[in-house]
C-alpha cells in the first residue's frame, strides 16, 4: 500500500500525541507494585522510541515540532479540564461522589501536565539531539537499535527526575519520590528493551512518495 508524506506524518504524529495524552491522564494515579512506586503513565516510555521513528522518517525538525505540538495540546487539555471542573455539577451525580472524585483526579492533571511538559520537552529535545549526533557521527554505520538505546539512556533519567519532582512535591514524601525516580528509570528501561525493535518498523528508505 502506497502512502504519501502527509498520511505518514499524520499517523506518526497522531500516535505520539495519543501516547503523551494518555500518559498524562494515567499519571494522576500513583501505583505500588511490590517495592516499586511509580505513576501509572508507564505508556509514556514508548514515546522515546516512537520519537525516534519520527526522526528517522521525517527528520529532526519534524520530531522537534511534534514534541512542541504535543506539549501545546496537553496544555489545552489541562485548561479544558480546569474549565469543566468549575462548571456546576448535577446534584444527583455530585451526591454520588462524582464531583469529589472528578476534582481529586482531574485537579491533579493540570499539575501533572505541567510536570509532563517540562520533563517531556527537556528530555525529548535532548533525545533528539543525542539521536541526531549518534546517527550522523560514530553510530552512523552501527545497528539501528543502538541509536534507540543510546538516546534513551540519556533522556530517560532526565525525564524520570524532572517529572516526579514537579508533579508530586508536597504530595509524596522524599523517600517515596526517590523510590519513584528509580522505579521509573527501571520500568522505562524495561519498556525500551521490549520496544527497541520498533525502530525497524520503518526502513531507512522513506516509506512515503
Amino acid at each position: 500500500m502506497k502512502i504519501n508524506k502527509v498520511q505518514l506524518t499524520i499517523i506518526l504524529a497522531g500516535v505520539y500525541i495519543f501516547l503523551q495524552m494518555t500518559a498524562d491522564i494515567a499519571a494522576a494515579k500513583v501505583i505500588s507494585l511490590g517495592g516499586f512506586i511509580m505513576d501509572a503513565g508507564m505508556i509514556y516510555a514508548l514515546t522515546f522510541t516512537w520519537r525516534d521513528l519520527i526522526h528517522k522518517q521525517l527528520g529532526k525538525k519534524a520530531a522537534q515540532t511534534v514534541i512542541i505540538l504535543a506539549g501545546v495540546i496537553n496544555v489545552l487539555m489541562a485548561l479544558y479540564f480546569i474549565f469543566v471542573t468549575s462548571l456546576p455539577a448535577e446534584s444527583g451525580w455530585a451526591q454520588a461522589g462524582g464531583q469529589v472524585s472528578w476534582e481529586f483526579i482531574f485537579g491533579l492533571v493540570p499539575r501533572i501536565v505541567i510536570a509532563s511538559i517540562i520533563a517531556e520537552v527537556v528530555s525529548e529535545l535532548i533525545d533528539t539531539e543525542v539521536y541526531s549526533w549518534w546517527t550522523r557521527g560514530i553510530g552512523k554505520n552501527k545497528p539501528q537499535w543502538l541509536r534507540v538505546v543510546v538516546s534513551n539512556a540519556i533522556s530517560i533519567p532526565i525525564d524520570s527526575i524532572i517529572f516526579p519532582v514537579v508533579a508530586f512535591s508536597g504530595v509524596l514524601g522524599t523517600s517515596a519520590m526517590i523510590v519513584m525516580f528509580f522505579s521509573n528509570i527501571l520500568v522505562k528501561a524495561v519498556i525500551t528493551v521490549l520496544s527497541f525493535w520498533m525502530i525497524y518498523l520503518v526502513p531507512e528508505k522513506k516509506l512515503y512518495y
